[in-house]
């Protein structure tokens, strides 16, 4: 199985996902690295860690997922793997729900949304992006 981590999506790999059948609520799995240090275009922050830089986008995206009808789910540190293997385990896992893609896509273009994403961009060296359904759902 080959894996890659990504800050952004490809083109298109977004038009795929965006484009896709609207088909109701899904939820986000992101699983998340961390850069060691923040990386901030402007130099800013540079006792700030990966982590924390992405902890400021965490506590701020709360408030553009309720706009969208969405929520978080859960979020925790990865802490130990007990089945299979991997070379090297992801930082974070965190879950959001979305009603749409069309929400999820609102949201990723709002001003308010464009403010808070300098965080993630300087604290993740990766992450992927699973969506899922509930079955039956």
């Amino acid at each position: 199985m080959n894996v890659t981590n990504a800050v952004f999506p490809g083109a298109e790999q977004a038009a795929a996902f965006f484009g896709g059948a609207e088909d109701g609520p899904f939820v986000m799995v992101n699983l998340l690295k961390f850069k060691e240090r923040a990386d901030y275009p402007d130099g800013s922050e540079p006792d700030l860690t990966g982590r924390e830089a992405y902890g400021r986008y965490g506590a701020a995206v709360q408030a553009c997922l309720a706009a969208v009808g969405g929520k978080s789910l859960y979020a925790g540190t990865v802490t130990d793997l007990m089945l299979g293997e991997a070379d090297e385990l992801w930082d974070m896992v965190a879950l959001a729900q979305y009603p749409s893609r069309a929400a999820m896509m609102t949201m990723v273009q709002s001003h308010e949304y464009q403010a808070i994403e300098k965080h993630r961009i300087a604290g993740l060296a990766g992450q992927l992006n699973i969506r899922t359904k509930a079955i039956g759902g």
